[in-house]
């Protein structure tokens, strides 16, 4: 999975991770908002990793949780959904505005690549899906709305207009919107 290769969504050990993520999130997403240390032990459990002064405002979703990284200063607000089948690392002093969406997984164009050939009651196996990693740097503020998509790196200092859907890379020091977002001048 996280070599990028196909990979089956229905395996046994991923469904565990799958599962066991969905379990913790749920809790998160339950928990009163001002009991900060009993969410942040739930992050510590659920999250790859994190720095210092991390919050996430629930709801909050993800798909495994363990491929997420967070550096310090970082603010997620509500309704955020990190698919994180591959992993998604956040530099220092992030801010990533409501319904936020950032995707690793993407799937095969061709039907049978994503869902091989029907078993003989008719049904399919899981889809078969692949995975780019999403890499964003520090000094990031994401506008509400926006979707990063697979294997886009975000560099330093950027600020990403709300809606935008973003296919591509946007090097430092930039201001970029749009669908598809593209850088619309400098940030310094």
């Amino acid at each position: 999975m996280l070599a990028g290769e196909l990979y089956d969504c229905g395996d046994e050990e991923l469904l565990k991770q799958w599962h066991k993520a969905k379990n913790l999130i749920v809790k998160y997403n339950s928990m009163n908002s001002e009991d900060a240390g009993s969410k942040m032990q739930i992050l510590d459990e659920l999250l790859g990793g994190r720095g210092e002064n991390l919050w996430i405002t629930s709801p909050f979703y993800v798909d495994y949780g363990n491929n997420i990284y967070f550096g310090n200063n970082c603010e997620v607000n509500m309704n955020c959904t990190f698919l994180d089948d591959n992993k998604i690392i956040i530099g220092d002093n992030a801010l990533i505005a409501p319904n936020v969406q950032i995707y690793t997984a993407f799937h095969p164009t061709n039907a049978k690549d994503r869902f091989g050939e029907p078993r003989e009651d008719g049904s399919f196996e899981f889809c078969k899906t692949q995975t780019a990693p999403v890499t964003i740097g520090d000094n990031v503020w994401i506008g509400g709305g926006a979707i990063i998509m697979p294997g886009v790196k975000i560099g330093n200092n950027v600020v990403i207009g709300a809606g935008s859907v973003v296919t591509k890379d946007i090097p430092d020091n930039k201001i970029a919107f749009g669908v598809p977002c593209k850088v619309i001048r400098n940030n310094e």
